[in-house]
């Protein structure tokens, strides 16, 4: 017994050494840091002396510790204790063995010290010790079955370990297992009123209890965000709400991570909140305009539909608040005319319109003349004269660049720059007439191939009385096969085979 009180001494005391030093941790689920505990144990007790029959009996404690460091707790208890020992064999001449049956029935108070190991976690082990007085009535019987009473008190030392688990932040359950020592001189009743000792006088004990926790520390990290109460309260946030502004990220992580305000939705004021910035859109939380392009984050995404990570969402080498707010362009199309040129190239190269297609309004597209070398600024080069218009009456010439949708009657886009070209001839040449005449190669069926061709001809001349041509000066004749240009055996052939001309008629 000696051995063990004097480990369980030499280990409260190096831990409270230790104590000292040990460096601040982050708050764990379960903080006792100035807290008071209240507690309740119950369980069994077994006396230890030298008779030779054990009991177990039933005792109780009730605590109150107050917690001083993440270790060290101090406090008092309260027990109540029921022993009892009995003696097989009786020896008349040994005072101490001449009772058959003793029992002991008191309340001790001590003072306790607590030492806690794991703190923070949810099951913390622990070690105590204490001193203090026993209160007691003992009862003896002697060997012809005559009982004595005596009252008493004698000094009392608990010692134990013990395990908590935590069920939340104000409780937890306890087991100990420990003993209880007292003094050796501890009277005896006897019939000569000698006062022998008792030898070993001690009792083990196994107690099941419960603690519960009282005030709120500093150490504590209420919400679970990650931040102590103490420094939650320093800097303003809440310490029972972990997103203390509601903008999707705790409080830890935008003290600590992300260094936004834990206090205020949207950081840097650009109309996003900071959970958003950072786990929808990886924007900054902690600058306006993400991509320094002249457009906060939050015009970006909420209004324009922009990317606020790059400067220049269409790749069309403006940077989307210069298309925005300067060239009026689309920053979500390069091309925002539809003419071929991207609108940087436009603005910066050729400085034409890069919201109109046909700048110089002179019927052809600005991407159109870059490509085949004339001014899209100057509207004079846009359609040149063509040959239709020195062709003798009774002649024909073929208008090269008329292409339709295979089997069908639909002109394709890349013809207007030639129907542009008929226009200009028949709008100021008011005395001619013309007759348009479609022609096809010889695959497929005759009949077929005259309707087809009599169609195309049909569509050049919607096409021109569209654009205000008088109808009357235009007639139409589908030609089928006949008349080939070149040889029909030939893809190359039939491909010039399948044509429009147009006929002077005067």
């Amino acid at each position: 017994m000696k051995r063990l009180v004097y480990t369980l001494l030499v280990l409260f005391a190096a831990q409270l050494a230790m104590a000292q030093d040990v460096p601040p941790q982050a708050p764990g689920k379960f903080n006792r840091v100035g807290k008071t505990a209240v507690g309740f144990h119950g369980g069994a007790n077994m006396w230890m002396n030298n008779f030779d029959k054990r009991e177990i009996t039933g005792g109780a404690d009730l605590f109150l510790r107050h917690h001083f460091t993440r270790v060290f707790s101090v406090g008092v208890m309260a027990e109540y204790a029921k022993l009892k020992a009995k003696n097989s064999t009786l020896v008349p001449t040994d005072v101490a063995l001449s009772h058959s049956f003793l029992r002991d029935e008191g309340w001790a108070a001590d003072l306790v010290a607590w030492l806690h190991f794991n703190p923070g976690s949810t099951f913390s082990p622990y070690i105590y010790a204490g001193v203090g007085q026993y209160w007691y009535e003992r009862t003896a019987e002697n060997e012809v079955g005559v009982p004595n009473t005596l009252t008493q008190h004698t000094i009392h030392i608990p010692v134990g370990i013990g395990g908590e688990w935590a069920f939340s932040r104000a409780g937890a359950f306890n087991f100990e297992l420990g003993a209880r020592i007292m003094d050796k001189k501890t009277d005896l009743l006897t019939d000569g009123g000698k006062k022998p000792p008792l030898g070993m006088d001690w009792y083990p004990t196994a107690r099941v209890g419960v603690a519960l926790y009282i005030g709120n520390s500093d150490d504590d990290d209420n919400d679970g965000d990650g931040l102590t109460n103490g420094y939650e309260k320093g800097i303003g946030t809440s310490i029972d709400k972990a997103d203390t502004d509601g903008d999707g990220l705790n409080d830890y992580e935008e003290v600590v991570k992300y260094k936004t305000k834990a206090i205020v939705a949207d950081t840097d004021e650009d109309g996003l909140k900071d959970g958003d910035e950072v786990i929808t859109y990886h924007t900054s939380p902690v600058e306006k305009d993400t991509d320094h392009e002249g457009l906060t984050d939050g015009e970006e995404v909420a209004s324009l539909r922009t990317d606020p990570l790059k400067a220049d969402t269409d790749g069309d080498g403006l940077a989307d608040a210069e298309e925005v707010r300067t060239t009026k362009t689309s920053p979500l199309k390069a091309d925002t005319d539809g003419d071929g040129l991207t609108d940087a190239a436009e603005v910066r190269t050729h400085k034409t319109n890069p919201l109109v297609a046909d700048t110089d309004a002179g019927t052809v597209n600005d991407g159109a003349e870059i490509t085949r070398g004339s001014n899209p600024l100057n509207p004079a080069d846009d359609v040149p004269k063509p040959a239709v218009q020195t062709v003798e009456v009774g002649k024909a010439i073929v208008l090269e660049g008329i292409v339709f949708k295979t089997g069908k009657a639909l002109i394709e886009p890349q013809s207007e720059e030639t129907l542009n070209q008929a226009y200009e001839v028949l709008a100021g040449n008011p005395e001619i007439a013309v007759e348009i005449r479609g022609y096809t190669d010889n695959v497929g069926k005759a009949a077929s191939n005259q309707k087809l061709s009599q169609r195309r001809a049909e569509s050049v001349k919607a096409w021109l009385v569209a654009k205000g041509i008088d109808a009357s000066r235009i007639g139409v004749k589908g030609m089928g096969a006949e008349n080939p240009i070149d040889d029909n055996t030939t893809p190359e052939g039939r491909a010039k085979n399948r044509r429009i001309e147009f006929f002077r008629l005067k």
